[in-house]
């Protein structure tokens, strides 16, 4: 699944053109490495999103 598309799904993010700018201002990142919107996941994968003050990190288990 496309990640814009998994942030958008597990409402981490509440929209998919949010999740896919996001993802083009650099503020996602996959496993330690700065994602595109169109990067595959996969379970056991770890997002961290900089949005706001707080980082959020999340796991893939399904």
């Amino acid at each position: 699944m496309r990640l814009d598309k998994y942030l958008k799904v597990s409402r981490l993010i509440k929209r998919r053109t949010i999740a896919n700018e996001a993802c083009d201002a650099g503020r996602v990142m996959l496993n330690g490495k700065i994602a595109r919107a169109s990067t595959a996941v996969k379970e056991g994968d770890i997002i961290e999103i900089q949005m706001g003050k707080s980082p959020l990190k999340a796991e893939i288990l399904k």
